[in-house]
């Protein structure tokens, strides 16, 4: 009996309970550039498929209430990636518009000396996001020093 070899995974989409179906499709439509895919509800359990360039990225489904909990076990952080740091200060500079608390003071980097970065936040729910470049942020700090930058916040 030989060994099983997954094939190569990719990431399908992502699914997110939210508390208010409304408010977090504006915020991930209006706020991040995605585009409302399509709507749906069956009787008070509402949902959202939001996508990029019409490809599903994420799913929103109303059947939460309060906030997203970091001290559960669960989604730690979910992440976005941009082509330039100039494009990560570009949805800072949207967020900031919008009074979004940041989670690190602007532009960080992963890693002390690292060329990727970016900046972290929270939804409207809490739960905890981040836009990043591949490179331009050797010279931005690193918060966590030695540790990842995305690992404990």
């Amino acid at each position: 009996m030989g060994t099983a070899v997954a094939p190569r995974l990719t990431t399908g989409h992502i699914g997110l309970n939210v508390a208010e179906l409304d408010r977090s499709v504006l915020f991930y439509r209006d706020v991040l550039g995605f585009e409302e895919l399509a709507t749906g509800a069956d009787g008070d359990r509402r949902w959202a498929f939001l996508g990029s360039a019409g490809e599903l990225v994420l799913t929103l489904w109303q059947q939460s209430a309060g906030k997203f909990a970091v001290d559960r076990p669960g989604l730690h952080h979910l992440s976005f990636g941009v082509s330039s740091l100039d494009q990560v200060r570009q949805v800072e500079a949207a967020l900031t518009e919008r009074a979004v608390t940041f989670l690190y003071d602007g532009v960080v980097a992963h890693g002390e000396g690292v060329g990727s970065g970016g900046i972290f936040f929270a939804d409207p729910d809490g739960i905890r996001l981040e836009v990043f470049a591949p490179s331009g942020a050797e010279s931005a700090p690193a918060p966590s020093g030695a540790a990842p930058t995305c690992g404990f916040f």
